[in-house]
């Protein structure tokens, strides 16, 4: 698994979402996912709506993914 195929499948799985993907060993990865489908929604929820986009790899090809999951907003306050 490398990290431009997760940040593909959760930008194509959460439509207008930007994800930024690291993670140099192929089996530990984080992410920064910015999504307005996170609005209203508690980090545990944002959390689940990109786990679904990986399916099956989560807990098999991908061992683990440590998540930033930011609205559009949220951002954009960040960078100030």
């Amino acid at each position: 698994m490398d990290s431009a195929s997760i940040q593909a499948m959760i930008e194509n799985g959460l439509l207008g979402a930007q994800a930024e993907v690291s993670g140099a060993d192929g089996v530990h990865f984080e992410a920064t996912v910015v999504a307005s489908q996170f609005a209203g929604k508690l980090p545990l929820a944002r959390h689940r709506l990109v786990y679904a986009t990986l399916g099956d790899l989560m807990g098999g090809a991908i061992h683990a993914l440590a998540l930033k999951t930011l609205t559009p907003e949220e951002a954009a306050a960040r960078q100030g």
